[in-house]
């Protein structure tokens, strides 16, 4: 099946990824030539990708979006194997480094977390595949195209996953605000690690916050009872990098 990509960066992104098949580009006749756009032809033309010009309302069908002249129409998400992602930390000599998302259904806040992800250096993501948003084109948009040089899995059951991960010996650690839960800049991370975020509004289901080895929560000073899922799990993914980057030194 295909599926259109949509905004510079994430269409530049996938072209420079090649992870996908490509068929055709789509650019509205009145795009100014800035630096990405001609970045964007040049992917275009290495990879002999047919590119049209057209009308911008040609793009409008795309609905409310934000596809600034530039649509490409692309094969779906690859998805990885989840062994692919635990061979991707011995590849780069490094403990294990994962991100799982429990349920999360906004594709802003996945969009924005997985960006989070590629940019510390996450080796791999987990997803469920029922009742949780999957890689869409909302999604790609979101993370600026990050998630194209992601290694992403959906998987069936998410705690099954975290029993297979702690039996693999990687410390499991939820993010919740929680009873007995521990602040996240008072846990260590530098071993290998699955940091697991909670959907909107319902956190960690229960079945996935009792397989965790332990859990970490914000501490919060101000009158909001909590931040959203992609801030807080943005926050921990640094403190992650962070402990890991000193331990180097």
């Amino acid at each position: 099946m295909r599926e259109t990509l949509y905004g510079r960066n994430a269409v530049y992104e996938s072209l420079r990824a090649r992870r996908r098949e490509f068929y055709r580009l789509l650019i509205a006749d009145t795009v100014r030539p800035t630096d990405i756009v001609a970045d964007i032809l040049a992917l275009a033309e290495g990879t002999g990708l047919p590119v049209e010009w057209v009308p911008r309302r040609h793009l409008d069908w795309l609905g409310e979006t934000n596809h600034q002249g530039i649509a490409l129409e692309a094969s779906e998400y690859p998805y990885a194997d989840p062994d692919d992602i635990l061979a991707e930390g011995r590849r780069r000599g490094e403990p294990a480094f994962l991100l799982l998302l429990d349920l999360l259904q906004d594709p802003q806040n996945v969009g924005n977390l997985l960006r989070t992800a590629e940019a510390v250096g996450v080796h791999g993501v987990v997803l469920q595949q029922r009742r949780a948003v999957g890689i869409t084109p909302a999604v790609v948009h979101t993370s600026a195209g990050a998630v194209e040089h992601l290694l992403i899995t959906q998987i069936p059951n998410l705690p099954e996953t975290i029993e297979r991960l702690k039996a693999q010996d990687i410390w499991v650690i939820g993010l919740e605000a929680a009873r007995g839960a521990r602040r996240y800049d008072q846990s260590e991370y530098t071993g290998p690690v699955a940091l697991v975020v909670g959907s909107e509004g319902e956190g960690l289901r229960r079945l996935v916050a009792e397989r965790c080895d332990w859990i970490v929560e914000l501490p919060m000073r101000g009158k909001v009872s909590s931040l959203n899922a992609a801030v807080a799990g943005s926050v921990v993914l640094y403190e992650v990098w962070r402990q890991r980057s000193a331990a180097k030194i």
